[in-house]
């Protein structure tokens, strides 16, 4: 480098077309300029120079900077990341040989510099060898919205922004758990984009704009384009969900049952946050209703935790008068949960037009194993003790049942305030089968602020500690646990079961008696 003081570099935003939308400091940037830079591909026509064209004196430096590739197939040894790669070392020496000569460099950008934008590659590489300021740009994301006149984000939505080249799947799991959404990169993505709103179940609400502020634009309905039209240069917009469907428009009313899983929103699925996003009124239980955050314009129904029948049958009659109703309920809805009684309700007249699903979600036995290790690695048995709605002889045959079996048992509803004695039955009746030594897990509020969990040992499980937050999890004569580095205690059972192997009345005896001959 000569002893002159090096270049400035700027990362210009450009805004997404119309010229008149570039901010003031943005030309005032690209007017003062030594050199002007710019991205293209191989047919060398530039957007972004196009747009500045009027801001260009006769002496300004113009660098060219030409992909090898965009979307055809290379034969660079390192395939077509390799061919990127090397572009943009090769374009950002070129552009540090102006820095190092003393010369300010201004790189345009379309839109925002640092959203989706080529320039950032060029600002890995160089922003911090010299002085470098980004210049922020209107995105095609606002511009898209403002074109559509519809509000993006309202109240507590959030925006998600997607590239369409993510796979299928992914795209749809997105869509569906989005509030508001924009997916970029259209193109030879349309087609998967189109497929994947159709799975959320989002295609008729999706808005689509090319050329946001530019000459040939065009916005729409989605699903009425045609792919073989779409440009790179569109994208798609799912707008506010807030007051989108008109009464007079409205949808067949329909009821989703949901789980929240064992807590709150991490534990969520994609498909049951689209769910809860689009429904018109939520029923459920009042702790579990707390877990789905606050939406404007949406109902909450709450109620005690033993009406279930009675909120099935309030749910359903809102379905009937075409509200899109999700029933909440905690862990999976379908494990000792709410799908039960709304299907029962939902098989009777006059509800069995009424459309109903029922979404999978987290259920506390597998959160409490994620947390322990992996005591469910075999098979295992899921046992409700709460006796509230099947005689307690009943659910000590099952347990008999499944202990002789050798089965890990997931103990649901152990104890609760008027039942404080069923974990001391299930113990002991465990122990005619189990050896007092088998690890036990005690689950508590797992993903909750009050998570406990801890492994003990069968013959000394305390029924005091257990209320209906808890689970437990009773391993197998083949449950293992060991304490690791860290002093933490771990436990699993494992995937083989020995060939030959006794069951639980011969594997781990009670002590005093005998083994039998």
């Amino acid at each position: 480098m000569s002893a002159r003081q090096a270049g400035r570099l700027y990362g210009v935003g450009l805004g997404p077309g119309d010229p008149s939308l570039m901010t003031l400091r943005a030309a005032q940037v690209v007017a003062e300029a030594d050199v002007v830079a710019y991205h293209c591909a191989r047919h060398g026509r530039s957007i972004a120079r196009s747009i500045v064209a009027a801001h260009l004196r006769p002496d300004h430096i113009e660098e060219r900077l030409m992909y090898p590739v965009t979307v055809e197939t290379t034969d660079h040894p390192g395939g077509y990341r390799g061919a990127l790669d090397d572009f943009y070392e090769e374009a950002a020496a070129r552009l540090a040989a102006h820095l190092d000569a003393g010369r300010t460099v201004a790189v345009l950008a379309e839109g925002d510099p640092l959203f989706y934008g080529s320039y950032q590659h060029m600002h890995k590489r160089l922003a911090h060898r010299y002085r470098t300021e980004v210049i922020p740009g209107v995105t095609s994301v606002s511009a898209a919205a403002a074109r559509l006149g519809e509000p993006l984000c309202e109240a507590e939505e959030t925006l998600t922004v997607i590239p369409g080249t993510l796979p299928e799947e992914e795209l749809a799991a997105r869509l569906t758990a989005a509030d508001s959404a924009v997916v970029m990169k259209l193109g030879r993505t349309f087609p998967d984009v189109r497929r994947a709103l159709e799975r959320a179940g989002r295609l008729e609400d999706a808005r689509y704009v090319e050329r946001a502020t530019m000459s040939g634009e065009r916005t729409g309905r989605l699903a009425d384009v045609d792919p073989e039209s779409v440009p790179y240069f569109s994208v798609a917009v799912l707008p506010s969900r807030i007051d989108e469907v008109r009464p007079e428009a409205r949808p067949r009313g329909e009821v989703v049952v949901v789980g929240t899983g064992p807590a709150g929103p991490l534990w969520l699925t994609p498909e049951t946050r689209g769910a809860l996003a689009a429904a018109d009124d939520l029923v459920g239980y009042t702790t579990y209703l707390d877990r789905v955050p606050a939406r404007a314009g949406q109902r909450r129904h709450g109620s005690d935790n033993k009406v279930e029948s009675e909120r099935a049958e309030f749910a359903l009659d809102l379905a009937r008068r075409g509200r899109r109703v999700a029933v909440v309920s905690g862990g999976d809805p379908g494990i000792f949960a709410m799908a039960t009684a709304v299907l029962e309700v939902a098989a009777r007249e006059p509800y069995t037009d009424v459309p109903v699903r029922v979404l999978p979600g987290l259920t506390a036995a597998n959160a409490a194993a994620a947390r322990a290790g992996a005591p469910l690695g075999h098979d295992y048995a899921a046992i409700s003790l709460s006796d509230r709605l099947k005689p307690w002889e009943v659910i000590a045959e099952r347990l008999t049942a499944a202990a002789r079996a050798d089965l890990v048992l997931a103990l649901y509803n152990p104890g609760s305030r008027s039942r404080t004695w069923q974990v001391a039955k299930a113990r002991e009746l465990l122990l005619g089968h189990r050896a007092p030594d088998t690890p036990v897990v005690v689950a508590r509020d797992v993903g909750g602020p009050e998570e406990s969990v801890r492994i003990v040992r069968l013959g000394e499980l305390d029924p005091a500690v257990v209320d209906m937050r808890t689970l437990l999890l009773v391993g197998s004569s083949q449950t293992r646990t060991v304490r690791r580095g860290s002093g933490e205690e771990v436990v699993w059972t494992p995937r083989t079961y020995p060939a030959g192997e006794a069951t639980g009345e011969t594997a781990g005896e009670p002590a005093g008696e005998p083994a039998p001959e």
